[in-house]
């Protein structure tokens, strides 16, 4: 006989929020501590979203995106979770970029970039100064004509080397191009050159983890195997959902699952304006991603090569190189013992950038040969930095933008939600269907980590206003 998952479940809630990727947890957490009743549903068996692991035998615990987020995100744990969360948090001393470009290892932290743009690369502190000024004086509402390209060629013109520097650990971060708006590479840029590129001590088992516990403690109905199937819409009003075949009511509704499925599948076309339908469907959405997982063996170890390597054979930066399913662009995130304080295992996980149509229409052979070629390229690729890699490792795992989108059921795998035009139209939810609200990695700057951690705070003093302003029964 299989399991209710929705036992006991109340009829109603002030808030019911579907997915917890980390802008579903913080929302959710935050309008629980506002005294509002919380349903949180997630489809999968366990919370986080991307931020997720997964542990396999011989010891083995793998994370799937905690390789790196702006110090912001210390104050967001603080502020909205809690000082035990925010007080794992360290950071990576060693960003590693080695290319045919050049090779040098940087803490990435304002006072470090300066010196590696004024030794290293001969700019001048006054046109390094006014860079970085520029970046950080940006903002959402400013003119968003401008390309990152074009930012780019205005300081360093015609410098590719530089523009290699600045920009791809940023496109691994949350899958920007030279063509997006400058808005979304200045924002998040100037985010990690504040102090650096920190993580979270103790892996992705032990952040969520603490995340669950503090739901529970203030009061959120926490649901998994849960999927939702409708947004229901009575009188061109939020209702509730239907999460598996059960009618739940709620006064508002929150969707931390991708913002075009949210439109087009749990709410329907027919319930917005025909222009706000228009304007979703030149929504774009954002890349996926390929990652290899490499467990080394219990008593062997790897040398400290760094906590990040950025590594790549391409002559220049060319970010459809990047998305290339044979790309030679590659990061590495090692994961030494003291990641898990209390383990003496070591793991690697590499990371690509990807298309989800290179993946999406082979055969199971193809498939199965294109994940084994995955895999080998990417251990060719590492055996430069820890020779003999072959024999230190007992466990090889791929994943790809098809695995990505089972696991999530982000449509075509995407990694990182929407391009910028996404994020107008998710703010705009509520304007089209009061009590809809949408949250999550939208429009390049609400992504990773502390982009979307942020977003689930925003969307929640939206939420809070908006209950208190008369929908919710007093």
């Amino acid at each position: 006989m299989s399991q209710n998952w929705l036992k006991d479940i109340k009829s109603e809630y002030d808030v019911i929020v579907i997915g917890s990727g980390l802008a579903g947890l913080t929302c959710a957490n935050m309008l629980a501590r506002g005294g509002f009743s919380v349903l949180l549903l997630e489809q999968h068996f366990k919370l986080g979203g991307l931020a997720t692991w997964f542990k396999r035998k011989r010891g083995h615990i793998f994370d799937i995106s905690l390789h790196g987020f702006p110090v912001g995100m210390i104050k967001t744990c603080r502020k909205y979770w809690n000082p035990e969360i925010a007080d794992s948090i360290v950071q990576l001393k060693g960003i590693r970029l080695d290319n045919p470009q050049f090779s040098l290892t940087t803490t990435y932290d304002s006072d470090d970039f300066k010196r590696v743009m004024q030794e290293h690369f001969k700019i001048p502190r006054e046109t390094i100064d006014n860079f970085v000024s520029t970046l950080r004086g940006m903002n959402f509402y400013d003119d968003q004509t401008m390309t990152t390209r074009e930012l780019f060629e205005k300081f360093f013109p015609g410098r590719h080397d530089i523009v290699r520097m600045i920009m791809e650990p940023i496109t691994y971060a949350n899958g920007s191009t030279l063509d997006d708006p400058a808005i979304t590479y200045g924002i998040v840029f100037s985010n990690f050159l504040n102090k650096g590129v920190y993580t979270f001590q103790g892996g992705t088992d032990k952040i969520i983890g603490m995340m669950r516990a503090e739901l529970i403690k203030n009061g959120v109905d926490i649901r998994t195997k849960c999927l939702v199937e409708k947004i229901g819409i009575e009188d061109k009003k939020i209702a509730g959902v239907v999460a598996n075949g059960k009618m739940i009511k709620g006064k508002a509704v929150v969707s931390n699952g991708n913002l075009l499925s949210t439109i087009h599948k749990l709410v329907g076309d027919e319930n917005f304006s025909e222009s706000f339908i228009e304007e979703a469907k030149k929504v774009r959405l954002n890349n996926s991603s390929c990652q290899v997982y490499m467990g080394i063996k219990k008593g062997e170890k790897i040398d400290y090569i760094g906590d990040l390597l950025f590594t790549s054979e391409a002559e220049k930066f060319d970010s459809e190189e990047l998305l290339s399913k044979n790309t030679t662009s590659r990061t590495f995130s090692i994961y030494y013992p003291q990641t898990r304080p209390g383990s003496d295992m070591f793991s690697v996980v590499a990371s690509t950038n990807a298309n989800y149509e290179d993946w999406a229409f082979l055969s199971e052979e193809e498939y199965r040969a294109a994940k084994e070629n995955l895999v080998q390229r990417t251990l060719n690729a590492l055996e430069k930095y820890v020779p003999k890699i072959r024999d230190k490792v007992d466990h090889l795992e791929a994943a790809t933008p098809r695995t990505f989108q089972r696991y999530t059921l982000h449509l075509s795998g995407a990694s990182f939600g929407t391009k910028f035009e996404g994020l107008k139209i998710s703010m705009g939810l509520p304007k089209e269907i009061p009590g809809l609200f949408h949250t999550g990695s939208v429009g390049i700057i609400m992504s990773g980590w502390l982009g979307t951690a942020n977003y689930g705070v925003i969307v929640a003093n939206d939420v809070d206003k908006f209950l208190s302003s008369g929908a919710r029964n007093v």
